[in-house]
């Protein structure tokens, strides 16, 4: 056995690891300096930080050494669980700011569906890897959309409309990564068209309107939906090249920024890091889907390659719409910056699926 781990801590991809753990640390940084001005509770919040960073580090090691290759054996098994899981909270979850999406256990909290985006990339790894595509297109087109489309409806049931477009978006991702055809392509993005029009009309809540209004022009309502984007955009371009150092970022430190742990920590680490900051954080970000591209063309399993494709593209979306978030050319749809944002579920969620593609990564050097 001892032999046996340091054969895989040798095949461990070292240089993906430490990308992720230095955006951790940098948003362990930041979630710090705004606790800092901020009351006993945020300092708590920062602490639960770690202990949720210290959880997903122990798991990554551990889905490390689990041979993945079970995953695909169990997909059903975790796909029937994920369903499960969402129904509960609808039924037992606690509602924060009108979304019914948490299970609290004491101080703790826990989001299923930031584990849920793991088992959707399980099931579609396991789908693509085993699907035909080019005999019969609209046939999988129409399954895996449908095996989606039940995590998408429970989850704009709580209502949580920035989780379900990331899953909705992880799918479209995959069905253009797996070979459909543009025609395919376009059918998805008129039914999206469709959707839109439709949620407007009838699903939408007032407030979700007002966010989209407000993405199109943040004059709108500047004290209210405007607020957050328009203070966002003022920290940024206070930071300059060097940034006012951490801890004296007066958006943040004056509570002038609001979800400074969570949904505007980039506008954070560009107001006290400056532009040398978030250079870092995106060069991070670009080791890491680096490492994962690399290590693609080593796997000669279909579903080992869709399952890092599958994390690549969920890491990126997120990553891409928050910065979007914080710039001001996306709506503010609550998506957290990935490795960095305060929260422990998604924190423990990414780690998972970094420690399952480094047991791809390790058992692609070992067998072939």
């Amino acid at each position: 056995m001892p032999h046996k781990i340091i054969l895989y801590l040798k095949n461990f991809d070292w240089i993906l690891f430490s990308a992720t753990l230095l955006l951790i640390s940098f948003g362990l940084v930041e979630i710090y300096s705004v606790a800092l001005s901020q009351d006993a509770l945020s300092l708590l919040n920062f602490y639960k930080q770690i202990i949720s960073v210290a959880v997903g580090i122990i798991l990554l090691f551990l889905f490390s050494f689990f041979d993945y290759y079970n995953l695909r054996s169990y997909n059903r098994y975790l796909y029937i669980f994920g369903i499960l899981l969402l129904s509960a909270v609808l039924i037992f979850g606690r509602t924060i700011r009108g979304t019914r999406g948490w299970f609290y256990f004491g101080n703790f909290s826990l989001q299923p569906v930031e584990f849920v985006k793991i088992l959707l990339i399980i099931f579609l790894a396991r789908y693509f890897s085993g699907a035909a595509i080019k005999i019969k297109p609209m046939k999988h087109l129409i399954l895996s959309g449908l095996g989606v489309f039940l995590f998408v409806f429970l989850v704009l049931n709580q209502p949580d409309f920035g989780s379900a477009m990331i899953l909705f978006l992880v799918w479209v991702s995959m069905v253009a990564i797996a070979g459909f055809k543009m025609k395919y392509l376009l059918i998805i993005a008129l039914i999206l068209i469709v959707a839109i029009m439709g949620g407007w009309l009838f699903f939408f809540k007032d407030y979700q309107k007002q966010r989209i209004i407000t993405f199109l022009n943040p004059a709108f309502d500047p004290l209210n939906q405007g607020y957050n984007i328009t203070q966002a955009i003022i920290a940024i371009g206070a930071g300059g090249i060097t940034g006012r150092g951490v801890g004296f970022g007066s958006q943040s430190q004056l509570k002038f920024l609001p979800e400074a742990q969570n949904d505007f920590l980039f506008a954070v680490i560009a107001e006290e890091l400056g532009f040398l900051g978030i250079s870092l954080v995106l060069f991070f970000f670009s080791v890491f889907f680096y490492r994962m591209l690399i290590n693609i063309k080593r796997v000669n399993n279909d579903f080992g390659i869709y399952f890092l494709i599958g994390v690549m593209v969920l890491i990126f979306i997120e990553m891409f719409i928050n910065i979007g978030m914080n710039i001001g050319i996306l709506p503010v749809i609550g998506i957290s910056l990935p490795f960095l944002s305060y929260g422990g579920s998604a924190i423990v969620s990414s780690l998972i699926l970094v420690g399952i593609a480094e047991s791809i990564i390790i058992r692609s050097k070992l067998k072939y």
